[in-house]
């Protein structure tokens, strides 16, 4: 038995935030110096009154009308979120009645985030080649703009929300794509579990803005209610460990770099994708780098990245694909997949 992508869908929200509205708002702050190192011109926001649950509600119904699934058919949702509506209940208890899954649909959310589309993808092939589900939806949602300091002008020009489902099923459809998911690679540094964290959560809860710590400058530096993130640390975690992952990856499944068609890595910002592509020795025209009217929407940027190189027909058959992940955690995961049909 195997497991199959038959479908990716994603949903952004209405609302736009561009570099000029931002601009308007920190007037004294370079946004074109900064918008050309990390390649984001505007980022979609949630709407006030609009929450993970909505984003995701929205990329499912959107997966269910592209690609007419039956939805008495699912019989498992898995949900990444390190947004959730709640502490708890689990969101997608709330997607699988918003959406009129059946109720013997299994529910479930996982709390990772850059590296979640990776990891969620083995777990729904878990479930497929075990037995316990033939046809599962994996969704993606994230409204991190909610967790962001009024202040906080870096992490606001770089991050977005979005919500992606993607279908995950026991049997190839020939009619569309269909990427075979191969093996995996997994890794874990928790020793730096507080270098991207928000230390007071849950996206319902009122935010204060006391108690913010400043640079001298007047940057925004921490507050526990909102997100922070060590960026130089990060970065210094992806550019040593990524690559020996890449590496892995490939050699889990008996491929060269030579072998990979495309790469589709999570999209973090531009440079620190140009500086892993460089040291992992990545074609330029091999690796997928769009993110500018998107942001870092975090789970949700292998599989829009996945569904904009379909539409933009950058994708054959029998192509070998590299997905990884890395971020928030430390988390990180690589992933082979490989076309079946287009």
């Amino acid at each position: 038995m195997e497991a199959y992508i038959n479908g990716i869908s994603y949903y952004l929200p209405e609302k736009v935030l561009t570099n000029a509205a931002l601009s308007d708002m920190y007037p004294d702050w370079p946004i074109d110096k900064i918008s050309k190192r990390i390649g984001v011109e505007s980022r979609h926001i949630a709407a006030s009154d609009e929450y993970s649950s909505d984003l995701a509600i929205a990329a499912l119904n959107k997966l269910i009308d592209e690609f007419s699934i039956n939805k008495e058919a699912i019989d498992y949702l898995i949900l990444c979120t390190q947004t959730p509506n709640y502490s708890l209940p689990a969101t997608a208890c709330i997607v699988q009645d918003k959406t009129g899954l059946p109720k013997s649909c299994g529910a479930i959310d996982i709390s990772l985030g850059c590296s979640g589309y990776v990891y969620g993808l083995g777990f729904a092939k878990g479930l497929i080649l075990s037995g316990q589900a033939k046809n599962v939806v994996f969704i993606t949602a994230e409204t991190l703009t909610k967790t962001l300091h009024p202040d906080d002008k870096g992490n606001r020009a770089l991050f977005g929300d979005g919500a992606t489902a993607t279908l995950i099923t026991s049997q190839p459809d020939t009619s569309r794509f269909c990427g075979l998911i191969k093996n995996f690679k997994y890794g874990t540094d928790g020793s730096g579990y507080d270098k991207l964290i928000i230390k007071n959560s849950s996206t319902h809860s009122n935010k204060q803005l006391h108690d913010t710590i400043f640079d001298e400058e007047g940057n925004f530096i921490s507050n526990d209610d909102f997100l922070y993130m060590n960026g130089n640390e990060i970065f210094n975690f992806t550019a040593f460990e990524i690559p020996k992952l890449v590496e892995q990856t490939l050699k889990e499944n008996t491929l060269e770099i030579q072998d990979i068609a495309m790469t589709v890595f999570h999209q973090a910002n531009t440079y620190m994708l140009d500086f892993i592509r460089k040291r992992c020795k990545i074609a330029e025209d091999k690796m997928y780098i769009d993110m500018k009217d998107v942001g870092n929407t975090i789970s949700s940027t292998i599989p829009i990245g996945l569904r904009r190189l379909l539409d933009e027909n950058k994708i054959a058959k029998k192509d070998n694909l590299l997905l990884s992940g890395f971020g928030v955690g430390l988390s990180m995961a690589g992933v082979i997949i490989e076309t079946e049909y287009i």
